[in-house]
């Protein structure tokens, strides 16, 4: 017998970047987590609206000098002219200009990576829905989370069955680390999440607490009908809110809570999930990511582990390394990236999505934005039950 020859891995797909230069986070973030799984490749940027801190921050990267840009329409007008063109662009910007920036790559036929939420208006959201569809080009929306393994087995337990009908969904999102005015010490991150103008109608709703109740609806599978919201500001002069109670209600008669803080002083990160069904329960934290803890109505508490026997295939296709170490945030982001790689492949070739890419994408970013303008519409109005739009 002859050897036998592997066949040569797809060349990696060629990776531009709106916003992420020097001085922003989650920029370092989204590059670390397209290089993970090696099927990306970063070619071109425009990293800042400041043309100094624009080539600055290409330089630092390594970018060829004529594919560093200032602004993103020239990026994405050029880049499409060329035949090493990008291919698929991360929109990595505060929220106001997710928008603008995503229909300008959509134009030009080039596939959309974007941190949520989506938009900062549901029409916005709508606009880009039907202009991704038009253009066939795939659109991948980046909550995180969404790439744990355990999220990934608690998802698959729920469509198995193993909880029954699911009765009560409880979310939660807290952090402490906007307990005081920082957008008035000249902190980046808190000033532009802390103004209307930049990050929309939502605080803590649009930053975090959307990810609480995408997280909620990805696991169960249930989709929200109406919400009643009690948000609050409660650092003195701060214009969006830093606090909110939600209470939903799901398709199906299943009830549920959000909480999403960012004045919960002590919390870091404190993302968790609980799911109780007829025939057992969830509970999943994202500080403690490694570990689903299961119970059934007839049971004791069981501990799910990453890489442990009683974990299924759909923990096991994500997970990277061996039992007992920890992996989570941005192995949870190069999954994302993994599957929007797949994604982007199929589109570029003309097939069907395959059964085992469950990326978040545009309709879970119109689902995210019709969150938080239901939310802040329910506060106007005393906290009253509104629907959400689909």
């Amino acid at each position: 017998m002859g050897d036998f020859i592997a066949a040569a891995p797809p060349p990696r797909l060629r990776l531009g970047m709106v916003g992420g230069g020097q001085g922003a986070f989650i920029g370092g973030v989204h590059r670390m987590a397209a290089r993970l799984d090696n099927e990306f490749e970063l070619v071109a940027g425009a990293l800042s609206s400041t043309a100094d801190r624009a080539l600055a921050s290409g330089q630092e990267l390594g970018l060829a000098p004529d594919r560093i840009y200032v602004s993103f329409e020239e990026m994405a007008r050029k880049e499409a002219q060329r035949d090493d063109g990008i291919e698929v662009v991360s929109i990595v910007t505060p929220n106001h200009m997710h928008f603008a920036a995503a229909e300008a790559f959509i134009r030009q036929g080039i596939h959309i990576i974007c941190d949520k939420p989506v938009t900062n208006t549901l029409n916005e959201a709508r606009r880009l829905k039907e202009m991704a569809a038009s253009a066939r080009v795939a659109f991948v929306l980046t909550h995180n989370y969404a790439g744990y393994p355990m999220v990934r087995q608690a998802r698959a337990m729920v469509q198995g069955g193993e909880l029954g009908t699911i009765r009560v969904v409880q979310a939660e999102y807290a952090q402490g680390w906007l307990s005081q005015r920082l957008e008035d010490t000249g902190a980046k991150q808190a000033e532009w999440r802390t103004d209307p103008s930049r990050a929309g109608a939502g605080g803590s709703v649009g930053d975090i607490g959307t990810h609480a109740f995408h997280l909620a609806g990805y696991v169960t599978g249930l989709q929200a009908e109406s919400l009643a919201a009690d948000l609050d500001s409660f650092v003195p002069g701060r214009r969006l809110d830093d606090n909110a109670h939600i209470m939903m209600r799901y398709a199906g008669g299943a009830k549920g809570m959000i909480w999403t803080s960012q004045v919960a002083i002590g919390h870091e990160n404190g993302l968790r999930l609980r799911v109780y069904g007829e025939k057992g329960a969830l509970n999943w934290a994202q500080e403690d990511p490694n570990y689903l803890w299961f119970t059934p109505v007839d049971g004791s508490t069981r501990r799910i582990t990453r890489a442990g026997p009683e974990a299924g295939e759909a923990s096991a296709r994500i997970s990277r390394i061996p039992a007992g170490h920890p992996e989570g945030y941005l192995e949870g982001f190069a999954s994302i990236y993994s599957e929007a790689a797949r994604l982007i492949r199929g589109a570029q070739k003309g097939e069907a999505t395959a059964n085992d890419v469950s990326v978040p994408g545009i309709d879970d970013g119109f689902e995210g934005v019709a969150f938080i303008k239901a939310c802040v519409r329910s506060n106007s109005q005393g906290a009253n039950w509104v629907r959400l739009e689909h």
